[in-house]
C-alpha cells in the first residue's frame, strides 16, 4: 500500500509536507526543516570544509544559506577584517541564519540577505569564497547562475558546493520520489566539471564520499 502522506528521500522515508520544504522554507514547517538540517547536514558540511582554507581576512559568500550553520562556521574562523553573507530566496531562512549568527551580525562580520543566486546584490569581485551546501539542486538556471557567482567572485576566489547526493548512472530511481516532488536536478562530477568550466572557472577538484554518497567539488575563477 502507498502512504501517499510519505516520500522516499533516496535514505529515509519522511513526511512528504515537511520535505517539501527542503526546496524553499515557508511558516513553521519550513522552521522545522531547517533545524534539521543544521543537524543532519553537519557531518558532511565539516567533511566538504576539509577541502579548502578559510583565512582571517576571508570574504566568504554562502549560498542558501538556510539555517545559518556554515555562517556560523566561517564567522569562528575569521576576524574583524574578515566578512561572512549568506543569502537565501526564503524569508524563514533569513529569519533563522539571521538569528543563530546574531552576534557576529552585531559584530559587524556577519550579514544575512534575501535574494535569488540569479541575481544578487553584489559588486563584482566581491568575495574570496563563495559556497554552497546542498543548494544547487534548486538553481533556476544552473549556467547562468554560475556565472553570476563568477561575477561577485574575485580572481582566483574559490567556488565550492557540497551536496548529498550525486547523479551515477543506474543508481538514481532511489531518488525518483525526492527528485519529482522536490523539482531539484541531481548533478554528476562530470556535469559539474563541464558547467564550471564552461562559466569560468579552473582547477576543478572533485571529492567523493562512496559510503555516504556525498560530493563536494571546488573551482577557482580564471
Amino acid at each position: 500500500m502507498v502512504d501517499n502522506d510519505k516520500v522516499n528521500t533516496g535514505h529515509n522515508i519522511e513526511d512528504k509536507e515537511l520535505i517539501k520544504n527542503a526546496r524553499k522554507p515557508v511558516g513553521e514547517l519550513g522552521h522545522q526543516i531547517l533545524d534539521r538540517m543544521n543537524k543532519s547536514h553537519e557531518s558532511m558540511a565539516q567533511w566538504g570544509v576539509s577541502h579548502f582554507e578559510v583565512k582571517e581576512d576571508s570574504k566568504i559568500l554562502d549560498i542558501g544559506c538556510g539555517g545559518g550553520k556554515n555562517i556560523e562556521r566561517f564567522a569562528k574562523q575569521i576576524s574583524q577584517n574578515g566578512r561572512v553573507v549568506g543569502i537565501d530566496y526564503s524569508e524563514v531562512s533569513v529569519e533563522k541564519s539571521a538569528k543563530l549568527n546574531q552576534k557576529f551580525i552585531d559584530g559587524g562580520i556577519v550579514n544575512v540577505l534575501q535574494g535569488s543566486v540569479s541575481d544578487m546584490p553584489f559588486h563584482d569581485e566581491t568575495f574570496d569564497i563563495v559556497t554552497g551546501f546542498e543548494t544547487i539542486y534548486f538553481w533556476p538556471d544552473f549556467i547562468n547562475d554560475l556565472k553570476e557567482v563568477n561575477r561577485v567572485l574575485k580572481n582566483d576566489g574559490i567556488v565550492f558546493f557540497c551536496n548529498e547526493a550525486v547523479y551515477r548512472e543506474g543508481e538514481m530511481e532511489k531518488y525518483d520520489d525526492l527528485v519529482e516532488l522536490l523539482d531539484m536536478k541531481i548533478y554528476s562530477e562530470e556535469v559539474l566539471r563541464n558547467s564550471l568550466e564552461k562559466t569560468g572557472f579552473k582547477d576543478f577538484k572533485a571529492y567523493l564520499n562512496d559510503e555516504n554518497d556525498w560530493i563536494c567539488v571546488t573551482a577557482r575563477k580564471i
